[in-house]
């Protein structure tokens, strides 16, 4: 082992550059613990806001959102969400998540009323999730005529291209993670809220027709048991039994949810005579379907590819109708006919 010379240059320059460092970089006991403890701080911090999904800093939508997820003050939190509106604090979120709080306290009608009364103040591009929030509104309120309008102009968008801004896939948030969302997947899934809301008024000639344009795109089981009890209430049993039939062969196993539904249809096929519609009564829906304005036309059975897309939605045009409308009259009327 080597003794190094205190004397020699080397040595002493050593020395310097280790006593300058130690200079810089050294401070008292308490100014250490001081960054070391607010880094701490900050990390708890960041955690909290990651793991509760709260804004930072101290705002009203953040004081919203903090009373709404930490604190579980439904009411506090709609008042909070009312301040940051006022306030013009990010007021697309705050409208959007007001509504939904005050869905989740049994308070649709006043969730309706406020979007009404606050999105004159959002972004253009808050107006979509607010329409998505809407319908779900009116479905839980029984308001189907809104929601069909709703449904309807949500496909106009979709038609038009300005619900996928001329794209075919757009990116949909949910629970705070992001994904994306098809042309497709968009359009099957509000042709068959749409034949869902038209159930629900009993107007079963429009939901087959709209069922049937759902499936041709994305066909689902679902669907398929929806449109196979419009059949039934029109007394086209034989055919509603051949879609249950259907089902059943593709989910031999699992979804037992799914089959135990599609036994109960089976069974009441069997069991009971199902009333078959008036001349009257498809009259009637005929006459309602003259006002309609907007459907989804995907020609051809969905067999296009993408890029064939805007080809495969040519609009056919009588007045302000797709062609759909058309196809759905005159099904309604060949059956007054018959």
């Amino acid at each position: 082992m080597t003794v190094e010379d205190e004397s020699s240059p080397f040595f002493l320059r050593k020395t310097h550059a280790i006593s300058c460092y130690e200079q810089n970089n050294t401070s008292p006991a308490s100014a250490q613990e001081k960054p070391i403890g607010f880094l701490k701080a900050q990390e708890k911090t960041d955690a909290f806001h990651s793991l509760y999904k709260v804004p930072l800093g101290d705002t009203p939508y953040g004081r919203a959102k903090h009373l709404q997820l930490v604190e579980k003050d439904p009411a506090g939190a709609i008042a909070s969400f009312r301040e940051a509106i006022n306030a013009g604090d990010r007021v697309d979120s705050a409208l959007k998540d007001m509504a939904v709080v005050m869905n989740q306290q049994n308070r649709p009608l006043e969730a309706i009323e406020a979007i009404k009364s606050f999105r004159q103040l959002c972004s253009k591009q808050a107006q979509e999730p607010l329409d998505n929030v809407l319908i779900d509104l009116f479905k839980k309120c029984g308001r189907f005529n809104e929601q069909i309008s709703l449904l309807k102009h949500k496909l106009h968008l979709i038609q038009q291209g300005a619900a996928f801004n001329g794209k075919f896939t757009k990116t949909a948030r949910s629970n705070g993670k992001k994904f994306q969302v098809f042309i497709k997947q968009e359009s099957t899934r509000v042709l068959g809220n749409l034949g869902w809301a038209y159930m629900m008024q009993h107007d079963y000639c429009s939901a087959e027709i709209v069922y049937r344009k759902a499936q041709t795109l994305d066909p689902d089981d679902n669907k398929s048991c929806n449109l196979s009890v419009c059949l039934m209430r029109q007394g086209k049993v034989e055919e509603a039994m051949g879609i249950l039939q259907g089902v059943l062969n593709n989910n031999k196993r699992g979804k037992s949810k799914l089959l135990d539904r599609v036994e109960v249809l089976l069974k009441e096929i069997r069991e009971s005579e199902t009333e078959v519609r008036t001349g009257e009564e498809c009259q009637s829906a005929a006459s309602r379907l003259e006002d309609l304005e907007w459907v989804w036309c995907w020609e051809d059975g969905g067999s296009q590819k993408e890029e064939e897309w805007d080809a495969a939605v040519e609009v056919h045009r009588k007045g302000n109708r797709l062609r759909v409308f058309q196809e759905i009259t005159s099904a309604l009327k060949e059956e007054v006919a018959f």
